[in-house]
């Protein structure tokens, strides 16, 4: 049977992205969704609910309001609870109720805009799309919206982008990246979106290049590409792939043009390595294994991926059987959760994904930087 996963986890979800892109930057973001469903997105899905506050809030959603298009108790709520908050914004989205009613999302968010004086933003989410798309639409529209002409250039300035937990967790990932690319002689502007604020996010245009760490990132590098003519390098500083990322980095900056640093490897039918994973950060762990143990790598991709980000080798495998099909032994890099589907000859190496597994192996999520040291 198509579309259907029998024993491994799905992904987390658009919405989910959504919160987890929007979380630190000082906004609201609300949920348009049945009452009892806010924990799926905050503590499942979110670890720095447990020591981060963030406004967060659902709907409650009842099945007349489904039924009727009680639009305006939405937004009644939404504006009432935004005067006694002030965010600095409000996002709003939903879950698949809404898309089977049908929501305007934009159109709803100008009229919240308008009525409470507060930049309102309105995401299309639906539940059955992947926290890559939530999150990457959510980071490109933030983008759109709020980012400023700069007045001046920072010389080496970078943009992080792609940067939630549900990608690199909570643990040294991102100090890690910081420290790295301080070594290398880089200044990071802002980072998209977890260390920085709001304010931090909208100086993004004076940095030099964007470094598309995480497919969430793609889209709104693309966006500040059109608007402001700022290349990106996509890839993550895994060692000892670091110093090509680095390289392609520089190299965007003097080309002006974007540079796709992560699918520079062998483009191998028959590889003797395979990761399971998102794009960019599994591709950049392919180049490096390559790179260190001079072995051809590719990319089972579960989750969205722009064609851009995968070699002719890489597939995108959703479902479980098509998933499965594409393994074919030798050495096999993946989340906990993949291990049952995995061949009994291949050689099975655990790496934790939070968007994958969750709370359940999050204690044992390396930092990815130093993955392979």
């Amino acid at each position: 049977m198509r579309q259907i996963n029998r024993i491994i986890s799905t992904y987390t979800a658009d919405v989910s992205g959504v919160c987890s892109a929007m979380y630190e930057l000082g906004g609201m973001t609300v949920m348009h969704d049945p009452s009892g469903c806010n924990s799926t997105y905050n503590t499942h899905d979110e670890p720095r609910w447990f020591d981060m506050p963030s406004l967060i809030y659902i709907s409650g959603l009842t099945e007349m309001d489904a039924v009727l298009g009680s639009d305006n108790k939405f937004i009644d709520d939404v504006c009432r609870a935004a005067a006694e908050l002030s965010p600095r914004f409000i996002t709003i989205c939903g879950s698949p109720v809404p898309m089977m009613s049908g929501f305007d999302f934009p159109a709803v968010a100008r009229v919240i805009e308008k009525r409470s004086g507060i930049p309102a933003i309105g995401l299309y989410t639906n539940g059955t799309h992947s926290y890559v798309k939530g999150a990457g639409d959510a980071m490109a529209e933030f983008a759109r919206r709020f980012v400023t002409t700069p007045e001046r250039k920072i010389k080496k300035g970078v943009n992080l982008l792609g940067v939630t937990p549900l990608d690199f967790s909570v643990n040294s990932t991102l100090a890690s990246m910081r420290e790295k690319l301080i070594a290398n002689g880089y200044s990071i502007v802002s980072c998209w979106a977890m260390g920085s604020s709001f304010d931090e996010l909208t100086r993004a245009a004076s940095a030099e290049v964007n470094i598309v760490v995480s497919s969430v990132g793609l889209e709104c590098a693309r966006v500040m590409y059109e608007k402001f003519a700022i290349p990106y390098a996509a890839g993550f500083p895994v060692e000892p792939f670091d110093e090509m990322l680095f390289a392609a980095v520089d190299r965007a900056v003097n080309t002006a043009g974007n540079v796709t640093a992560c699918t520079c490897r062998t483009a191998s039918e028959s590889p003797e390595c395979t990761i399971i994973g998102e794009a960019v950060v599994s591709g950049s762990i392919a180049c490096a294994i390559e790179k260190k143990y001079a072995v051809t790598a590719r990319v089972i991709c579960p989750v969205e991926a722009d064609s851009t980000l995968l070699t002719e080798a890489d597939r995108r495998a959703v479902y479980e059987d098509d998933i499965a099909a594409c393994l074919n032994g030798g050495t096999i890099i993946a989340d906990e959760m993949f291990r049952p589907i995995v061949p009994a000859d291949a050689k099975f190496y655990p790496l934790a994904h939070e968007a994958c597994s969750g709370r359940l192996y999050r204690r044992h999520i390396p930092d990815l930087v130093k993955l392979l040291v």
